[in-house]
């Protein structure tokens, strides 16, 4: 029985098929409820009136402080630490030496020596992979995210982390703190005193409007949830549970779980991968969607095609520079929203009604996601695949649905496409299949983050003749 994921794969065999037949199933947001008072509701909050997010159980929390936890930083990540003032954030996004993204998550400079990596598994795999065999003079604590399904035991987390954001946000902040409070620079971070407890604050912001990331011990979170209610109650606020807690991204154009790329590569890609246990979140991660390809690397993503590119800074050394140098950035894939056409996307929902008809994959509300990395095929009209959709849902804001994709260079805004829905051959052994149809959804290409472009911008006729069916 293998004892490491490199063990597992030379067991396996096929890294894309034991991915895409993995049996954990879609993502979990666990212990928040899934909804508080309707997945719709609490969609439009965040863009009406205020919303609070509750963010302590799904992420990991890495906690990493010595003298060279910024060289730890700095040797993994794409992002330049050469200024990084205490009391900052950044996104993190570190790459494996082919050039390939693992993943991305929040860095906190809480102090001069401390720092915390707040994200989903694989980069933080990858920090702690790094600690714990690069020699560096640091100590790192992992707070690993909630059980997906705890049964009834007790959970518990090093920090509840909250956030209040939508354009009422700032006027429940200044409740909380009796006063006017400054707005301070986006990523800065600041304290505040909430039902006589001091809090951690990052300014963060949503929809244009300024919010604020919260945190403290987690011993406190019920008390904190229940003063940010209670002050939010005259300016409209709703909880949000986890069932439309994911679908925010629909609108923020944030890609969260590209496939880590460890699978392959060179000695630190193999080193990691003897590290990482047999069920580690790289060894079961469910690999989803209509996009099937032998090879494990085709499923990579760089940093420009997730939207990344700006992080990109060789002022520093550090795991994939090499291979980044070698990329022309204007030739890459570029993250956009797709726009799926209402009555396509209608046939998908109304299939499980159809009783004579085509069955295809299930479109669950308001995250359709049925893996934890997700790849359907984008196509032309001629059938050639321009790109990759990679996280699809429905928000009740735009009355959409819509989903986040890279596409080849060359595809204009407004161009329509396919997105084809629904695994080959009937569907993989995912717990989440069944078996069922494939079936080519029109779709928009339009910005990220999204605005309306159909009735303006709409180029049908990009590159040939598009179908109607």
């Amino acid at each position: 029985m293998a004892d490491n994921l490199q063990e597992l794969l030379d067991e396996q065999g096929n890294i894309v098929q034991m991915l895409r037949d993995s049996k954990l199933g879609t993502y979990i947001y666990p212990v928040v409820p899934a909804e508080f008072s309707n997945w719709r509701r609490e969609q439009k909050s965040w863009r009406e009136t205020a919303v609070l997010f509750d963010q302590s159980h799904h992420m990991v929390n890495l906690f990493m402080s010595g003298p060279e936890a910024i060289k730890l930083i700095s040797d993994t990540a794409i992002n330049s630490v050469a200024n990084f003032p205490v009391d900052t954030a950044k996104q993190y996004v570190p790459t494996s030496s082919t050039g390939g993204v693992i993943g991305d998550g929040i860095l906190f400079r809480e102090a001069e020596d401390e720092y915390v990596y707040v994200g989903r598994a694989p980069a933080a795999n990858w920090l702690q992979f790094h600690a714990e065999t690069g020699g560096y003079d640091v100590e790192i604590r992992y707070d690993d995210r909630s059980p997906s399904r705890p049964y009834g035991e007790a959970v518990h987390r090093e920090y509840y982390r909250f956030q209040i954001q939508g354009p009422n946000a700032w006027a429940i902040i200044e409740k909380l703190n009796g006063g006017p409070m400054e707005k301070v620079k986006f990523f800065h971070m600041g304290h505040m005193t909430i039902a006589g407890e001091q809090v951690r604050t990052l300014r963060h912001g949503m929809a244009g409007a300024p919010g604020l990331e919260l945190w403290g011990p987690y011993e406190q979170h019920g008390k904190i949830r229940e003063a940010i209610l209670e002050a939010g109650a005259e300016f409209g606020i709703e909880p949000c549970g986890s069932r439309a807690y994911s679908s925010n991204t629909l609108e923020s154009g944030w890609i969260p779980s590209p496939l880590p790329a460890i699978y392959t590569g060179g000695e630190i890609e193999r080193k990691f991968r003897e590290w990482s246990g047999a069920k580690s979140y790289e060894a079961i991660n469910a690999l989803a969607g209509s996009f099937v390809s032998d090879d494990i690397e085709d499923y990579y993503l760089n940093p420009w095609e997730l939207g990344y590119g700006s992080f990109v800074k060789f002022d520093h050394d550090f795991i994939g520079r090499e291979a980044l140098e070698k990329i022309d950035p204007s030739t890459q894939r570029k993250k956009v929203t797709l726009a799926w056409n209402d009555e396509d996307l209608a046939k998908v929902l109304s299939s499980p009604l159809d009783r004579e008809g085509p069955g295809y994959q299930f479109f669950d509300l308001p995250n359709a996601n049925y893996g934890s990395s997700n790849f359907d095929a984008v196509i032309d009209a001629d059938g050639n695949t321009i790109g990759l959709s990679l996280f699809t849902g429905v928000t009740a804001n735009e009355k959409r649905g819509l989903s986040l994709a890279t596409v080849d260079a060359d595809v204009p805004i407004g161009a329509e496409v396919r997105v084809v829905w629904g695994e080959p051959n009937g569907g993989s052994g995912k717990t989440t299949v069944e078996p069922h149809e494939q079936i080519a959804v029109r779709a928009i290409v339009s910005p990220v983050p999204y605005a309306e472009t159909a009735r303006t911008e709409y180029q049908g006729g990009w590159r040939t003749a598009a179908a109607t069916a």
